[in-house]
């Protein structure tokens, strides 16, 4: 089977599978923070992979050690490229917000800073008037 069909199948796979406890400590120490959904994928994802890399090793024949080091090389180059991908989005969204912020947080302090000119000279000029000398 080539790779591009071990990408395709166990990504578009929606089989059930099962994930064993060791997988599940690994995840859930690795992701904390994530969504439930989240680190499920990745328990399954994990497993799907395993399992996969078992069959394929005990397929006698079927791959050359070489080989099979090369696939497991090559999807884990996937899988962490995809995490460099999805930490560059979150950075540039981030950044974004924090711009965004600091923009609008300078803005509203120029209006608060302008509106409270504003009502001091309004303050002075109610004062002056109703000390003005009546003619």
């Amino acid at each position: 089977m080539t790779n591009n069909n071990f990408e395709s199948s166990a990504f578009e796979s929606s089989a059930i599978v099962e994930v064993n406890s060791q997988t599940s400590d690994i995840v859930e120490t690795e992701m904390v923070g994530e969504t439930d959904e989240v680190k499920q994928a990745t328990k399954s994802l994990i497993e799907a992979i395993k399992k996969r890399a078992q069959a394929e090793a005990e397929s006698a024949g079927t791959l050359t050690r070489d080989t099979y080091l090369n696939a497991v090389r090559q999807a884990k180059e996937a899988i962490e490229g995809e995490k460099l991908i999805e930490r560059d989005k979150l950075e540039n969204a981030w950044k974004t917000i924090q711009e965004e912020t600091e923009k609008n947080w300078h803005s509203l302090f120029h209006e608060l800073s302008t509106l409270g000119d504003r009502l001091q000279d309004a303050a002075k000029a109610a004062w002056d008037t109703f000390h003005a000398p009546r003619a």
